[in-house]
């Protein structure tokens, strides 16, 4: 077995653990408090499961529980059968709930709350960690300052048409301060207004406003976002200011002839400025048989160095590495709460809004959630914790939702009840929790769908980009 081979085994099989650690946590927490709260409110427990369907494998506790791992590793649940009648997802159970004592309108809330809330204890403790060791955020994604503006984007169609900041006279070394009234810190956040945007104009084009600083004097800008890209989201066109600092020189490569060192960041090439990964590409592969001259700093020095045409032999290669450009920052743990609940409520909004051009479709399952935390876990830790806790504010929001088969859902029937001053008729309820876990499920399958596309769009684009001839 090669060393690589080795490296990349245990490489993804400490990714799995990460997952698996994190995610089945997560659910594990989650139904650790129903089953902590019913225990603690004298409330009667069937059984504790993590996942749905049948048992891989159970096994009954001297307190009368039973506790199974089940097929389905899209959740859990604790089996409360005085609280709700849940045998479609959950099973029959063998205790006769009319032979159990009523539980108070109270207890009821503090159980089906309590799943949420120990996910929201769990997210704060991991936050706690990320706030420790820090944030790892993309330092090119951590600029609102404009590098690039592209004259023209390929809309939804296939077309190539202007680019909504071409368009609007955005410039490179424009800071965007705001997008739609609403105050952005970096690119990631520039993307996700822009994508989520409800904006239309009167006559039906899509419309959204960026507020610039440009050299010093605020203005707005109004740009009209086109479908594009492989979701077919809002885009307008641009790119963010990058460090191009090197990581790593291949010996005997074009860049080592040049005299680059490692840590030198690349800030000119043939006498232009360098602010994208792209940009430096296109000035290395100019067509011109004289050296292209780089200006780099180095040690806070500026150096200017000869870099050998690579068009001038196939065989050549640059041999220029960059450095990943991560930063680590450390956002307090309630701030990274909010920011993650933030977030979660303008998708929703987004979904909800007729005006928005997000659908489910945009969403992502079981698989898509999995392999983005798969993909982060082997980045790292940090990675790991940062999605650990915006996973956690995500199960705990989503699961107070007021729908049936939801704890919200729960919650929202019991204080009906409450109100009425009688219990729902079972009927009606078990009718109502059937079809929403038909849609439930139904949702489910769709959204995996479409993750399922994206991981066979990608496994291509990285075929295609591995096949490509070396530049």
């Amino acid at each position: 077995m090669s060393t690589d081979l080795f490296h990349s085994i245990i490489s993804n099989l400490g990714s799995f653990v990460l997952v698996v650690l994190f995610f089945g946590g997560s659910i594990f927490v989650h139904e650790l408090g129903h089953f902590w709260a019913a225990r603690r409110r004298g409330v009667h427990v069937e059984r504790f499961s993590i996942g749905f369907g049948p048992k891989i494998v159970s096994w009954r506790g001297k307190d009368g529980v039973e506790y199974r791992l089940s097929w389905l590793p899209i959740g859990g649940y604790v089996a409360l059968p005085q609280l709700a009648d849940m045998g479609v997802i959950e099973g029959e159970s063998t205790t006769d709930p009319k032979a159990l004592p009523p539980i108070s309108y109270l207890t009821k809330i503090i159980v089906f709350a309590a799943g949420a809330i120990m996910n929201l204890v769990f997210a704060f403790v991991l936050a706690c960690i990320v706030w420790l060791v820090g944030e790892p955020t993309s330092a090119e994604l951590n600029s609102t300052t404009v590098a690039e503006v592209k004259q023209e984007l390929t809309d939804s169609q296939g077309k190539l048409v202007p680019s909504p900041a071409f368009q609007a006279g955005l410039q490179p070394g424009d800071v965007i301060e705001k997008i739609d009234g609403k105050e952005v810190r970096t690119f990631e956040e520039i993307v996700e207004r822009v994508s989520l945007g409800t904006g239309w104009t009167s006559d039906e084009v899509r419309k959204t406003v960026f507020t610039i600083n440009r050299n010093g004097r605020m203005m707005e800008l109004v740009m009209h976002p086109i479908l594009s890209g492989p979701e077919n989201t809002r885009r307008v066109g641009f790119s963010p200011v990058s460090k191009l600092v090197l990581g790593q020189i291949s010996a005997g490569s074009l860049a080592e002839r040049a005299g680059l060192q490692i840590d030198d960041r690349i800030i000119e090439a043939d006498g232009k400025p360098t602010l994208t990964f792209e940009m430096l590409v296109n000035a290395l592969n100019a067509k011109t048989p004289e050296k292209i001259p780089l200006t780099v700093l180095r040690k806070g020095e500026r150096k200017t160095l000869l870099f050998p045409n690579p068009t001038q032999n196939a065989n050549d290669r640059s041999g220029i590495t960059l450095q990943s450009g991560i930063v680590y920052l450390h956002p307090t743990p309630l701030v990274q709460l909010v920011n993650h609940a933030g977030e979660i409520f303008t998708v929703l909004g987004s979904l909800l809004d007729r005006k928005s051009d997000v659908g489910i479709s945009h969403l992502s399952g079981p698989i898509g959630i999995a392999r983005s935390f798969f993909a982060l876990a082997k980045e790292g830790m940090p990675f790991a914790l940062w999605f650990g806790v915006l996973l956690n504010v995500n199960l705990a929001i989503l699961n107070l939702l007021p729908v049936p088969v939801l704890d919200g859902g729960h919650m929202l029937f019991a204080t009906i009840a409450r109100l009425r001053g009688k219990a729902l008729p079972i009927n009606f309820v078990m009718t109502t929790q059937s079809v929403f876990l038909v849609l439930l499920f139904s949702m489910i399958i769709y959204v995996s769908v479409f993750d399922v596309r994206r991981i066979v769009r990608d496994v291509q684009s990285d075929r295609a980009e591995a096949a490509a001839p070396a530049k």
